[in-house]
C-alpha cells in the first residue's frame, strides 16, 4: 500500500482489537455461533467484514482492523480511542452549536465517528474524507452510513484535501489516517498542521489518533509539531500507554483556547474498561521539548 493511501482508520484499532482495549471486548464464540465474514475487493486491497455473533461488525482493510460499528447503534463506540475522542469533543464542544457544527474526519473506514456525531449531534454536518473510493461505496452500502448532507463522503487524499480548506470553514477535525502501522508522515507536519488550525473556525478543535511506541517517539514529534502551530495542546491515553510500557493509542489535541478536563470528561474517561487520563499542556509542551517538529520534505525536480 503506498504511503499517501489513507485508508480507514488504523492499525492502532488492530492493538486495541487484540488486546481487549474496548469498551466491550468482544466475545469468544463458540464452534456454533462462529463470527463470519464476507470479502470485497477495493481500490487498495481486501475488505473484510466481520461479523460478530452479538450483531457488531468490524471492518478489516488488508487484514487490518479499521473499524466496528454496531448497527443501529451508531452512538456505541467500542474502540477505546474512539470514545476519548467522543468524551472529550461532548464535553468542549458547546452544546447550542452543535446543531451546526461543521466537522471534518481525515479517514474514513466504516465511518464509525461520523454516524456518531451524526446521532449525537444532532443538525451537525459530518465530511468523511477517503481516499478508496471502493471503500467509500462499501461503507454507504453495509454500514447504515446517514446520507448527506448529515454526513458526505468525499473521495480524496487526506493531505490534498486539507490543504485546500478555505479559512474558518470547519469546527472539528479529527485525523485518523493510517498506512499500515503508522500515520503518514505528511500527515504528521507542521505544516499540515497550520492548514488544519487554519481552516477551523474560532472555538474550533483539532483531534487526531497517534499510534505510538512505548517511547512516545510518534507522539512527542506529533506534539513537537503541534506545539510549533496550535496556541494550546492536550492529550488523552490510558496509563499503562502514557507510561511507556507498550504501544497504542495518544488522543492530540490542539485548540486556540486553553484545554482543561472538565469532571464530566474525567469521570466518564475513568468509566471505560481502558481508564483513561487527560493531560495538560504543561505535560504535553514538556514532552515535546524531547523531540523535533517534524517539517515537509523538499520537493526534488
Amino acid at each position: 500500500m503506498a504511503e499517501n493511501a489513507h485508508v480507514g482508520t488504523i492499525v492502532p484499532a488492530l492493538f486495541a482489537y487484540r488486546t481487549g482495549l474496548v469498551s466491550r471486548a468482544p466475545r469468544v464464540p463458540s464452534p456454533a455461533m462462529a463470527a463470519k465474514s464476507e470479502f470485497y475487493e477495493i481500490d487498495t486491497g481486501v475488505a473484510e467484514v466481520l461479523h460478530e455473533p452479538d450483531g457488531s461488525m468490524v471492518l478489516l482493510v488488508n487484514g487490518v482492523p479499521s473499524s466496528h460499528i454496531v448497527p443501529g447503534e451508531p452512538t456505541r463506540l467500542d474502540f477505546e480511542y474512539m470514545r476519548w475522542m467522543a468524551d472529550f469533543l461532548d464535553s468542549a464542544y458547546p452544546e447550542p452549536h452543535r446543531a451546526k457544527s461543521r466537522l471534518t474526519h481525515l479517514g474514513g473506514g466504516a465511518c464509525t465517528l461520523a454516524r456518531y456525531f451524526a446521532a449525537a449531534w444532532p443538525g451537525s454536518r459530518s465530511t468523511v474524507v477517503e481516499i478508496d473510493s471502493e471503500l467509500a461505496v462499501l461503507s454507504r452500502e453495509l454500514f447504515d452510513v446517514p446520507r448527506s448532507p448529515t454526513v458526505k463522503i468525499r473521495v480524496g487524499d487526506a493531505r490534498e484535501v486539507t490543504d485546500a480548506f478555505k479559512p474558518a470553514t470547519r469546527d472539528v477535525i479529527i485525523r485518523d489516517v493510517f498506512s499500515s502501522a503508522t500515520t503518514p508522515r505528511n500527515l504528521t507536519t507542521a505544516e499540515f498542521y497550520r492548514a488544519a488550525w487554519t481552516s477551523l473556525s474560532e472555538g474550533g478543535f483539532y483531534v487526531a489518533n497517534c499510534g505510538s511506541r512505548a517511547d512516545l517517539k510518534e507522539a512527542k514529534e506529533e506534539l513537537a509539531g503541534m506545539c510549533e502551530v496550535f496556541p494550546h495542546v492536550a492529550a488523552i491515553a490510558d496509563p499503562p500507554m502514557l507510561k511507556g510500557r507498550r504501544y497504542g493509542n495518544i488522543v492530540l489535541i490542539g485548540a486556540g483556547s486553553p484545554l482543561e478536563a472538565s469532571d464530566a470528561l474525567t469521570r466518564n474517561l475513568l468509566m471505560g474498561a481502558v481508564p483513561a487520563q487527560f493531560k495538560d499542556e504543561v505535560w504535553c509542551r514538556k514532552l515535546s521539548a524531547q523531540a523535533t517538529a517534524r517539517f515537509d520534505e523538499p520537493e526534488t525536480l
